[in-house]
């Protein structure tokens, strides 16, 4: 007899997920599935009550409808932090989870890397070193400079401690403003294009959701102070890369590091790939050795809560899309 609903395990390699769930629960009733195409036949024939997916090929051809159809699960547990695509669910039928916070270590870490680069112009240093030419040189200090976040959920608490710990003024956006550990002042974030002219550097950790597709447009680069430097780790689709790109070229803005694209890969037809003050890497921000048995050990904690009738922690309002 299973001591657990039935399960699917939705990922390109769900062999070290099942080892975890039946170390966990022996008795798991569950199934493995590591393609988009097969979802859809298996939730059919199998009816899971439950269903652990991770978006492992993208978001085009996900297989959603399956997730949110009549023989779809009760309970969606998804592997990552974002949800944009899921699109809508009725929250009385599907719960859905995520995995918000497991990563935000990494991505902080991410996004203060991408700062020191280019204050430690470390392209330049490069250069020197490819031409085996000893250039005097000087570097530019994060202390006592500004960061703004916009969004302050785990990554941007995790990007605020660090930027703390280098002695910066840490400005930030909610969409329920507070007071926070780390944070020097909290906005709403309504507020966000009277902050930007004092950002010396901007860090972007929204969710992408209908009120921040388009959040930092052609309007809010043009209010950011000269020489801004930003970082993106939210979604594509928040910031418009092409009033970027114009920022970049002019000046206006000194340097991005991108992790999200509007679309992914970033076609070979971007212009942002042509310029020397843009970091480019393929959303990984969040993408460390451990990331994924993290993922699955808040997954294992959930379901101990599902079975005893408990709130499952990291519930997604549909509304929010957080």
């Amino acid at each position: 007899m299973s001591d657990t609903p039935r399960i699917i395990l939705h990922n390109s390699d769900t062999a070290p997920l099942a080892e975890s769930l039946c170390a966990a629960f022996p008795k798991a009733d569950y199934r493995e599935c590591n393609s988009y195409e097969g979802l859809p036949t298996l939730v059919d024939s199998y009816k899971p009550e439950v269903v652990y997916s991770v978006r492992f090929a993208g978001t085009p051809g996900y297989p959603r409808d399956a997730l949110f159809g009549p023989q779809g699960p009760s309970w969606i547990a998804n592997g990552g932090a974002g949800t944009d695509h899921y699109g809508k669910w009725d929250p009385q039928r599907t719960i859905v989870t995520n995995a918000a916070g497991v990563a935000a270590g990494m991505m902080a870490e991410y996004i203060l890397g991408g700062f020191l680069h280019f204050t430690l112009d470390v392209p330049g240093l490069q250069k020197d070193k490819a031409a085996r030419v000893w250039n005097a040189r000087t570097v530019r200090p994060l202390a006592g400079k500004t960061l703004l976040i916009i969004g302050l959920g785990h990554t941007g608490q995790a990007v605020a401690a660090r930027a703390k710990a280098f002695g910066m003024k840490v400005l930030g956006t909610r969409a329920r403003p507070r007071p926070m550990k780390n944070v020097d002042e909290v906005y709403a974030a309504d507020e966000l294009h009277d902050l930007l002219p004092f950002a010396d550097f901007i860090a972007v950790s929204t969710p992408l959701i209908p009120a921040t597709r388009g959040l930092i447009g052609a309007r809010e680069i043009a209010a950011m102070k000269q020489g801004v430097i930003l970082a993106d780790v939210s979604r594509g689709g928040v910031v418009d890369q092409a009033a970027l790109h114009v920022a970049l070229s002019a000046g206006h803005v000194a340097a991005v590091v991108l992790d999200v694209f509007e679309t992914e890969p970033l076609p070979e037809t971007s212009p942002l790939w042509a310029l020397e003050n843009v970091v480019i890497s393929p959303h990984c921000s969040s993408v460390y050795a451990e990331w994924e048995q993290a993922s699955f050990d808040l997954f294992i904690q959930n379901l101990d809560r599902w079975i005893r009738g408990e709130r499952l922690v990291n519930i997604v309002n549909p509304v929010r899309g957080y």
